[in-house]
């Protein structure tokens, strides 16, 4: 786990201030790095011993036959996390060392400690990143997303919302913003990166509508004193297969929300989004969500709703059944869509469903 280049560090940083010679050892007992650059690539077998055992070892004028390719001194372990990355070695005799080996080894570990660290952070930064843009695309994702999901911790479990978080005040090393971020949800439920298109995105799991909202007025807390920030709130997705339609949701949110709207839900704004995209499939993608689940014959019992100007006496006599037919079947597409064809606003969403449904040729 410690890469030349570190080891190259740490021996030049501790030197400076020792004046004794370091050695800095894989696991195998092979010298990474040394003030003396002869012994560089060469097996120490002192510190594959330290490696195998975990336990500290001096070498002294008495045991140093024992020992090829040493020289008299201290050979340390280094952990990381309670696992031994490797060993660090000081050349001297043990008189010279016994007050300084204990400090030399804490100040090696410490050293590792913030270089892996800082690693393994950019490593599950980049994996963020790429899982992200996998999930939100529009092809299929391969199972190895699923894989880097596991590896992040990420709780995969529906429903499913992407949030993009834009603003002209973003940092160019938003990490400490994000970390901010992460504190507000709940551990391994949000996965929470910068996008390419200089955005932070949040797409999270186990999505509960009421709670959400709460963390939504923390988020904007956090840009309490920015005047530029929006929030776009996409769709929900009931299954990971349905993430790109929430991204794509999210991202028109930001842009056909309201210059004054800080937070923009899709829903708040998709007749507008939906009135300005030319996509075939946006609107089919539109139509089937708002259309979904109803048989012919309900559609058929909207249609002529609308037509008659939600006449329920007027649509039972032009398709010929009782009135109490026409409001049963209204009362069941409530039910099974959540929109009600009596509302105002939901009307609207229906009338546009239908006109929609009836432009749209089928996608393949």
């Amino acid at each position: 786990m410690i890469t030349k280049q570190l080891a190259e560090e740490i021996v030049h940083q501790t030197m400076v201030r020792l004046n004794k010679n370091i050695n800095i050892m894989d696991t195998n007992g092979m010298i990474l790095f040394s003030g003396e650059s002869e012994r560089i690539n060469r097996i120490h077998e002192g510190a594959a011993h330290v490696a195998q055992t975990g336990q500290p070892l001096w070498i002294t004028e008495e045991n140093l036959e024992q020992w090829h390719g040493t020289k008299i001194g201290a050979n340390l372990p280094i952990r990381f996390k309670n696992e031994l990355v490797g060993v660090v070695g000081i050349t001297g005799k043990a008189d010279e060392l016994k007050d300084v080996a204990t400090l030399v080894q804490l100040t090696t570990e410490m050293m590792v400690h913030q270089s892996l660290i800082t690693s393994e952070a950019e490593w599950k930064r980049k994996i963020k990143e790429l899982v992200f843009e996998e999930l939100t695309s529009e092809k299929t994702f391969s199972p190895l997303v699923v894989e880097r999901l596991s590896l992040l911790e990420f709780k995969m479990e529906g429903p499913y919302l992407t949030v993009f978080i834009q603003t002209k005040s973003l940092p160019p090393s938003p990490q400490r913003m994000i970390e901010q971020l992460e504190e507000i949800f709940e551990r391994n439920t949000a996965l929470i990166g910068y996008s390419k298109f200089n955005e932070l995105f949040l797409l999270l799991s186990d999505v509960n509508p009421t709670v959400l909202e709460m963390k939504l007025k923390k988020i904007l807390h956090l840009f309490q004193n920015d005047e530029t920030v929006k929030i776009g709130i996409g769709l929900i997705a009931e299954e990971l297969m349905g993430i790109p339609d929430s991204y794509r949701s999210a991202k028109q949110a930001i842009r056909y929300g309201h210059d004054v709207q800080e937070i923009v839900y899709y829903t708040d704004i998709e007749l507008r989004s939906l009135l300005q995209e030319t996509s075939i499939e946006s609107r089919s993608h539109f139509s089937n969500r708002i259309l979904s689940g109803l048989n012919e014959q309900m559609i058929i019992t909207l249609q002529c709703y609308y037509d008659n100007n939600q006449s329920v006496l007027l649509t039972a006599d032009r398709l010929r059944t009782h009135r109490h037919t026409v409001t049963n079947r209204l009362r069941k597409i409530k039910e099974m869509t959540g929109f009600d064809p009596t509302s105002f606003q939901d009307a609207v969403l229906f009338y546009i469903a239908l006109l929609v449904n009836k432009t749209t040729p089928p996608t393949t």
